[in-house]
Parts: C-alpha cells; sequence; structure tokens
C-alpha cells in the first residue's frame, strides 16, 4: 500500500475539519456543501452572497491548484495516470444521478459535508440519523450494482 495516499487522506480530512471549524467560528455557519450552494443559487441573501461565492471558489480552485503545481489528484481510479476516469454509466445515467443527489440533500436537509462532517461533530440527532441513512444506501447501492447486477468488477 502506498503510505502516502494514506498521508494525502489525512492532510485533506484535517483541511476539511478547520475550513468548517473556520466557517463555524467566524459567521457561525455550517460549512454544508448543498446548503451553501442552494442558497447561492435560490435564495441570493444580501450580504451573504460573499462568503459563499469564496467558498466555491476555494472548492474548486484548491484541486486545481494542486494539479497545476505537478501534485496531481492521486490514483483515484486505480488505473495510472488516470485522474477521474470515464463515467461508467455514461453522462445521461450522471445527469439523473446528479440530480436525485440534488434532491435527496433537499429533502434531507443538507448533505454529507453538513450533517456527516459539521453535524456529527454537534452530536445532532438528525445528522446522525441522516448519516447512517448514507451511509446504509451506499452499502445497499454497492452490494446491488456489484453482487446482484456484476457491476464495477476489478476492484
Amino acid at each position: 500500500m502506498d503510505w502516502t495516499a494514506g498521508l494525502q487522506g489525512l492532510v485533506g480530512g484535517v483541511l476539511i475539519g478547520l475550513s468548517a471549524v473556520w466557517l463555524m467560528a467566524t459567521l457561525g455557519r455550517i460549512a454544508g456543501i448543498s446548503g451553501i450552494v442552494g442558497n447561492l443559487i435560490t435564495q441570493r441573501p444580501k450580504g451573504d452572497s460573499a462568503w459563499r461565492g469564496a467558498f466555491i471558489i476555494g472548492l474548486v480552485s484548491g484541486p486545481l491548484l494542486i494539479m497545476a503545481l505537478g501534485g496531481g489528484l492521486g490514483n483515484v481510479v486505480g488505473h495510472p495516470g488516470e485522474v477521474i476516469g470515464s463515467p461508467a454509466g455514461g453522462v445521461g445515467l450522471m445527469l439523473v444521478a446528479g440530480l436525485l443527489v440534488g434532491v435527496g440533500t433537499g429533502l434531507g436537509s443538507g448533505c454529507t459535508s453538513g450533517h456527516g462532517v459539521c453535524g456529527l461533530a454537534r452530536l445532532a440527532p438528525r445528522s446522525m440519523a441522516a448519516t447512517g441513512m448514507f451511509l446504509l444506501t451506499a452499502l445497499m447501492t454497492v452490494y446491488i450494482s456489484r453482487h446482484l447486477l456484476g457491476l464495477g468488477g476489478g476492484v
């Protein structure tokens, strides 16, 4: 096993935690990506757009900066030289999946970053339930797609 991948994950986790703490300490806001993006697009709160825009720019520009400095994004798909790889089910399926994720975050009042990172740290019961459902759904999805449908062999 490549120990640098574990180190990268550790550093990334620490940075996510620090950004969540910083946002809560300075603005009293939860670092939930779906809420940050959703409220920026749909509600356009006055005086609230600048930090949301900066957060999103940082979210996108961080990985781009690492790539520009020659760091790459790691061996995400298990094939040397590839960063993310082609969509497993095609672009149409990805669009439907993205739409379903958006609907799910709306119904669940947040996403994995809001519930899983910030909500669990605050010991919020709703976030504990939501994160448990995220994990259960992910386990069921992998089981069904790999073992019942025979998709995504390999890893």
